[in-house]
């Protein structure tokens, strides 16, 4: 038995059932990937993951003889926003190093089997690979009135999730409704994360509207090739990815720093890229790497396009985030009792500050010099500011 899926579009994928699964490096070299392209990947991903570049060779010895993890990939309530972003991920890095040589068993936006057959592979790969297999949730989880608003194949969404998640090596919630129910817990139907619906689970968290593959790839190979999930934060969110604020990676911090905002769109300083934080953006109290990573193969991100961070990846973001155009009041930056808008306004009165400092200096520089001309008297020799001395030591 064989199930046909297709993870990119006009490359066909054909997963052996029941068969010896190959290694990672096996199935990029049947797929004509070379040796120095897999190794570039390793260490591309070391460089993702925050790690030494020393451990490049050590993902890539992983990879060679680890067996191609067994991935399920469920969705439940949801818009298959991070499918999509998955599917739409061209890099080949990404899609065929890691994406595309998984041994892909379900899926049901992609793969070709349906219905009972589809149902059998998962039951198949439960009582095969029972504490092995990969489990990826989509979408949120459904909890009211005992999940009815969710259903497929006869079975409620929490029932599916707590089969196919409670035997699983690693779970993986994709997404911001698998992560805490996203938009629709605000909803009716009692929706929330994989983490809420099933306890103790080995959950990873990828929070974000949608996630970003790359981040997904990363994950992927740091269980690999440590064979545990990469260091997590309080959420339980990679802090190779989510460790640091969008504000201090962003490409217009220093506009911000200076006072320079966007005050409407399209004025003179959106057209000059100045921070967009009075238009809304929610970086100061984002953390993700954006930035860094990037969508549309790292072309770019949000901010870059003109359009402030909605802080996609942080808790509950549909609510705690909105409005998603007003700015957030009373940002506060690290050691500094002062708000952003402060920051702002005192940036400029230092500056402007400093420059009559400055003009007065030289004024009265050039007064003495000419009445010094007048007088006939040699100029005071110039004393060059020192640092300040050490006290002096008491006597006896």
């Amino acid at each position: 038995m064989r199930v046909t899926i297709q993870p990119m579009p006009g490359i066909p994928l054909e997963v052996p059932v029941g068969e010896e699964r190959s290694t990672v490096l096996e199935a990029l070299t049947r797929r004509g990937v070379s040796r120095r392209r897999f190794l570039q990947f390793c260490s591309a991903m070391a460089a993702a993951l925050a790690l030494p570049s020393a451990y490049g060779p050590r993902i890539a010895r992983a990879l060679e003889s680890s067996p191609r993890p067994i991935l399920l990939w469920r969705e439940f309530q949801d818009c298959a926003g991070n499918t999509e972003s998955m599917l739409r991920s061209s890099h080949p890095d990404v899609a065929e190093v890691v994406l595309e040589t998984l041994s892909w068993e379900y899926h049901e936006t992609i793969m070709a089997g349906a219905g009972h057959q589809a149902e059998a592979v998962i039951e198949r790969v439960r009582r095969e690979h029972k504490g092995e297999y990969i489990v990826i949730v989509e979408g949120a989880i459904p909890t009211a009135e005992g999940g009815i608003y969710c259903t497929i194949g006869g079975k409620t969404a929490l029932q599916l999730a707590r089969e196919v998640c409670s035997d699983a090596a690693l779970v993986i919630a994709a997404g911001a409704c698998a992560w805490d129910g996203g938009f629709v817990a605000s909803g009716p139907t009692g929706a929330v994360g994989i983490g809420q619906a099933v306890s103790g689970l080995n959950l990873v968290n990828l929070g974000g509207c949608p996630m970003n593959s790359a981040n997904a790839a990363a994950v992927l190979v740091h269980y690999l090739t440590f064979g545990e999930a990469p260091p997590l934060d309080a959420y339980r969110r990679p802090l190779f990815a989510y460790g640091h604020l969008i504000h201090d990676q962003c490409e217009r911090r220093a506009h911000f720093d200076a006072g320079r905002y966007v005050e409407a769109w399209g004025d003179a300083g959106h057209r000059k890229g100045w921070c967009l934080y009075k238009m809304g953006c929610k970086g100061p109290e984002a953390t993700f790497n954006c930035p860094s990573v990037r969508w549309n193969d790292g072309t770019s991100w949000p901010v870059q396009a003109g359009h402030g961070c909605i802080g996609c990846a942080s808790p509950q973001f549909w609510t705690q985030m909105s409005p998603f155009y007003e700015r957030l009041p009373n940002v506060k930056l690290i050691g500094l009792d002062l708000d952003a808008q402060t920051i702002g306004l005192g940036a400029v009165a230092a500056v402007a500050g400093a420059a009559t400092v400055h003009g007065v200096g030289m004024a009265i520089k050039k007064r003495r010099a000419r009445a010094v001309a007048v007088a006939g008297e040699e100029p005071p020799p110039t004393v060059e500011p020192q640092p300040d001395a050490p006290p002096e030591a008491p006597e006896g």
